[in-house]
C-alpha cells in the first residue's frame, strides 16, 4: 500500500506533466483533503500508509486538477487574508492580488459604513468588517447565488449581524451614504476572455470577468453614481486590471473625483486605486 510520501511524489509528477503551476503545493493540499491529515502530520510521518480507497480518492482529485480545475473549486474553499472562504461556481475564485485592495482600505481611519459593490463571495466586505469591528456594511450583487455564498461566508467569519445583503445592479437599489465604497468589478475586456487561462476561463463566472468592450464599463457606472452615496471625507476604492490605472483615474476624474492613492500588488502592478469625493 502506498505511503503519503509516495502519493505526494506521484501526484506532483502527474500535475507537472499537465503543466500545472505550484504542482507540489497543489498535490499536498489535495492529499490533505483526501486523507484528512494536516501538513505537520504528513511531514512528521512520510511513511504513513494510506488505504487504497483513500489513495484512489486522492488520484481522482489530482486528475481534476490536471484538467486545470482550480484547487479552490475542488476543495470548495479558498484562504483569503488569513480566513477561509467558501467558493462555488457562482463566484469568482479569490485572488491574492485582491488582498492589495484590503491593504489599501486598512489605511483608512476606521469607516463606520461600508458598501461593497459586486460582492461575489463576500471576501471584501466580510474581511473589512472583521478588520473594522465597529463598522457595518451593505453588500450588493446581481447574482442571487453569489449573495447566498457571501451570506454563508459572513456567518462563518462572524460578521453576519453587521452586514446586509441586497440584490442590486451597482447602485440601482442602494440607499443611504457610506464612509467607504469598495469594489472589485469585472475588468477583463470582452474580447480577451477567450484567451484567459483555462483555470479562469472555464471555472470563473463570466459575469464576474467581463468588463465590457474595453474592460472599463463598470468603472463608468460606479463613478457616475458614487458621489451621491458618499459621506463627507469618504473614499471609493477599487481593484483594477494591470495597466488600467491611467484610464480608471481619468474616468473618476471626469466625474470630479480626486486621486487619493494607489497600491501595487506583489507583481509590481498598480492593483488598487482610491478616490476622494468631489
Amino acid at each position: 500500500m502506498p505511503t503519503v510520501k509516495a502519493l505526494l511524489a506521484e501526484g506532483r509528477e502527474l500535475l507537472e506533466a499537465a503543466d500545472v503551476e505550484d504542482s507540489r503545493l497543489d498535490a499536498r493540499l489535495l492529499l490533505q483533503h483526501a486523507t484528512g491529515l494536516r501538513h505537520d502530520e504528513i511531514i512528521a510521518d512520510p511513511a504513513l500508509i494510506v488505504e487504497p480507497p483513500t489513495a484512489q480518492q486522492f488520484f481522482d482529485l489530482v486528475m481534476r486538477r490536471a484538467a486545470h480545475e482550480p484547487v479552490s473549486r475542488i476543495l470548495g474553499s479558498r484562504e483569503f487574508y488569513g480566513r477561509v472562504f467558501r467558493v462555488t461556481p457562482a463566484v469568482l475564485d479569490p485572488r491574492a492580488d485582491t488582498e492589495t485592495l484590503i491593504d489599501a482600505c486598512l489605511t483608512l481611519p476606521g469607516p463606520k459604513r461600508i458598501l461593497d459593490l459586486g460582492t461575489g463571495s463576500g471576501i471584501l466586505c466580510v474581511t473589512l468588517l472583521a478588520e473594522f469591528p465597529d463598522a457595518a456594511g451593505v453588500a450588493v450583487d446581481v447574482s442571487d447565488a453569489a449573495l447566498d455564498v457571501a451570506r454563508a461566508n459572513a456567518k462563518s467569519v462572524g460578521v453576519a449581524d453587521r452586514l446586509r445583503f441586497m440584490h442590486s445592479s451597482w447602485f440601482s437599489a442602494v440607499e443611504g451614504k457610506f464612509d467607504l465604497i469598495v469594489s472589485n468589478p469585472p475588468y477583463i475586456p470582452s474580447r480577451d476572455i477567450s484567451g484567459l487561462d483555462v483555470d479562469v476561463r472555464h471555472h470563473d463566472p463570466h459575469l464576474a470577468l467581463d468588463g465590457g468592450s474595453d474592460g472599463l464599463a463598470p468603472y463608468r457606472d460606479i463613478s457616475a453614481k458614487a458621489a451621491g452615496h458618499l459621506s463627507p471625507r469618504a473614499h471609493v476604492m477599487v481593484e483594477i486590471g494591470a495597466g488600467q490605472a491611467d484610464d480608471v483615474t481619468a474616468i473618476f476624474g471626469g466625474q470630479g473625483f480626486s486621486p487619493a492613492g494607489q497600491w501595487r500588488d506583489l507583481g509590481g502592478h498598480v492593483r488598487a486605486l482610491a478616490f476622494n469625493k468631489p
